[in-house]
């Protein structure tokens, strides 16, 4: 009785370090989820409960790809792409989306190459009943140079793994774009594994969907790794959107810079951001922020936003973070009221502001165009 009750306990009891977390491909290795486990209580369980489900279903969405010269695609089994030093998942879902995934859709970029333009992937849900299940690979060789987007619409219930092996000396820029329709739902794990000296720039966008829950996580696989994550979200009435971030320096002299910044508006408009660090012995010399910032439009929306950082060694350059929920900077408001300008209007002007500190940062220019269009829609349904 007393093991058994021991058991149970063990069981209950949360991780003490972000390490502690099981990583595996067996979805068996992960309890059941109840939306009172630590990464779970913020998220609404209950409208994902389908996607928590351990079963193949069929469905896919529909999607259409453009590789540039130089970049291939594949299809390959799920035991073919651990091979290739991918990361193993760290929840429920994302185990059951690689093991449900009908193969795995591996995009390549080999050594030495640089692509002249961004490799796109237009995902589009069909509206189906039934959940869609998805894993999608993309390795960049040694000093290749590489953009990929990937953009999702219309409506689905969706879980991802998404892998990605950046090679030494690479430069990557990965963008995900959150598109959907009303009504629909996804839950994606993004795990990178940086090489030595080089660069990943992962970049979220998620302006769409009922609700969306993206995990952001990166390791490194030699030092002076830089990875640099940004993101972008604006909530409306009854929308849920959380984003979370992992960094695992585990190499030394390696960089890492996180900036999320959303908007929300309308009623139970919700955001999440949860932002983790850790920088274990072996992390000598590196150097980490990461920044959270909410803008609250009207009242009944709710921004949560928890830092953290677990420091295992004091010989580092440097680890801070920050985070801020509030309403408009009534400065900037008094300063463009006293120049004649509406309200309304310059309310908007204020929301174009806060967000341009990120997207001065994309520097992609096949989505700076649609995120301007995007912000402007959100703003145009503006209920302030």
């Amino acid at each position: 009785m007393t093991e058994t009750l021991a058991s149970a306990a063990e069981v209950q009891v949360p991780a003490s370090s972000r390490s502690d977390r099981t990583r595996s491909f067996d979805v068996a290795d992960f309890p059941a989820i109840t939306g009172r486990e630590e990464e779970w209580r913020f998220t609404p369980v209950k409208r994902l409960a389908p996607l928590f489900a351990d079963r193949a279903t069929g469905a896919q969405l529909a999607v259409d790809e453009q590789l540039p010269a130089g970049a291939t695609v594949e299809t390959v089994d799920l035991a073919h792409a651990t091979g290739m030093g991918i990361l193993e998942p760290e929840d429920l879902p994302a185990a059951i989306a690689a093991a449900n995934a009908p193969g795995v859709r591996h995009y390549d970029v080999p050594a030495d190459t640089e692509l002249d333009g961004p490799l796109i992937i237009h995902a589009d849900g069909q509206g189906g009943d039934e959940p869609v299940h998805g894993h999608v690979l993309v390795t960049v060789g040694a000093n290749a140079k590489a953009t990929v987007i990937v953009e999702h619409e219309g409506r689905a219930d969706y879980s991802e793994l998404v892998s990605l092996v950046v090679g030494d000396g690479a430069a990557v820029t990965f963008v995900s774009l959150q598109l959907w329709a009303d009504g629909a739902a996804h839950l994606g794990q993004h795990d990178a594994i940086v090489g030595k000296d080089a660069q990943l720039k992962h970049i979220v966008i998620t302006l769409g969907g009922e609700v969306v829950r993206l995990n952001s996580n990166v390791r490194y696989a030699g030092p002076g790794g830089q990875a640099e994550l940004l993101g972008l979200y604006f909530a409306d009435a009854a929308q849920h959107l959380e984003h979370r971030t992992y960094i695992d320096h585990n190499t030394p002299r390696a960089t890492s810079n996180v900036m999320y910044k959303g908007a929300l508006q309308g009623v139970d408009a919700r955001s999440v951001w949860i932002g983790d660090v850790l920088i274990r012995p072996e992390a000598i010399g590196i150097d980490t922020y990461e920044l959270n910032r909410n803008l609250v439009l009207t009242e009944g929306a709710r921004a949560d936003s928890v830092p953290n950082l677990e420091i295992e060694t004091g010989d580092i350059e440097g680890a801070g973070h920050a985070s801020s929920t509030g309403r408009f900077d009534e400065e900037h408001m008094f300063y463009l009221l006293s120049r004649g300008i509406p309200e309304v209007v310059a309310r908007r002007l204020v929301v174009r502001g806060f967000f341009n500190e990120v997207v001065q940062k994309i520097r992609v220019p096949a989505i700076e165009d649609v995120i301007t269009e995007k912000i402007e829609e959100e703003l145009a349904r503006s209920v302030l």
